[in-house]
């Protein structure tokens, strides 16, 4: 510990910026890893190094404060990454979800309309079975998610009708969105036709297909959908990943919803008063 430097200690927190996450594999496949494709990308891997970052340091300090070793100073030189929990500001407007459709080949347009319709991240739509549709009720059964728990989607009419068009007439062990040749769609398939649809589309910047969950949570907070409500059908336990990375507003809205809401005061407009050209 007394040879840590504060060096080694950057360059081991940048090397974990640079290194893929991992992804989870079935017992005795290949490990395989996330790309990093993008600066969203980019910045989730800075977020997961100072999350890394915090523990060990933790546990030098816990180290430095029995004796262990001599000082603290060359790891207290190590700061983490600034603006890395910044919440992402980019979704799509309606007319941007509507060309991104239209642009988009036939089994992804699909794809992007089930993740537009749910907010649901691509890898619980990919694992969707046809019994996962429950048109009774008007749900979604996301049956693993990234927490491990299941969850309850809640469909609006529009989504309703699209996954009933979609699921008409199939067995119910069947997996709902496949590819045009009926493979399934596996891990870091979407990457390669979301990019093209995008270019298609023209829509700049660029977004993600990750950028589809964040666009239905965006347009649900602007229409007035409590946090906790789009929490619970995004599958977070809280408002506070909401409130965080999907609760911001457009400045449109905002600046509408306080012409429409602030007090006025009935001060009457001061005649005598003009403008200085």
């Amino acid at each position: 510990m007394a040879a840590l430097t504060a060096d080694k200690l950057r360059r081991w927190r940048d090397d974990l910026v640079q290194t893929p996450a991992r992804v989870r594999t079935k017992k005795g496949s290949a490990q395989q890893h996330r790309k990093i494709a993008n600066e969203d990308g980019q910045r989730a891997r800075r977020s997961s190094a100072n999350r890394i970052w915090s523990l060990l340091r933790a546990a030098l300090n816990h180290a430095f404060h029995d004796g262990k070793v001599p000082s603290d100073l060359e790891w207290r030189k190590v700061k983490p990454f600034r603006s890395v929990d910044a919440a992402r500001v980019r979704y799509l407007t309606v007319a941007e979800a509507k060309r991104l459709i239209n642009a988009a080949d036939p089994d992804f347009r699909i794809l992007v309309r089930a993740a537009l319709q749910t907010g649901a991240r691509y890898g619980e739509l990919t694992r969707l079975t046809v019994a996962d549709f429950n048109p009774d009720v008007g749900t979604l059964s996301i049956r693993q998610s990234k927490s491990g728990k299941s969850r309850h989607v809640v469909l609006t009419d529009e989504g309703i009708q699209f996954f009933r068009r979609l699921c008409a007439g199939r067995a119910g062990d069947e997996i709902m969105l496949r590819k045009a040749n009926g493979s399934p769609w596996y891990f870091a398939h979407q990457i390669r036709p979301m990019d093209e649809t995008v270019a298609r589309a023209k829509i700049t910047p660029p977004i993600s297909f990750h950028g589809l969950r964040h666009t239905w949570a965006s347009h649900a907070v602007m229409n007035g959908m409590p946090l906790m409500v789009v929490a619970r059908n995004l599958g977070h336990a809280d408002t506070r990943m909401v409130e965080k990375h999907y609760g911001h507003l457009a400045p449109s809205y905002v600046a509408e919803a306080v012409r429409k809401s602030a007090p006025r005061f009935g001060f009457p407009a001061d005649k005598k008063v003009s403008s200085i050209r």
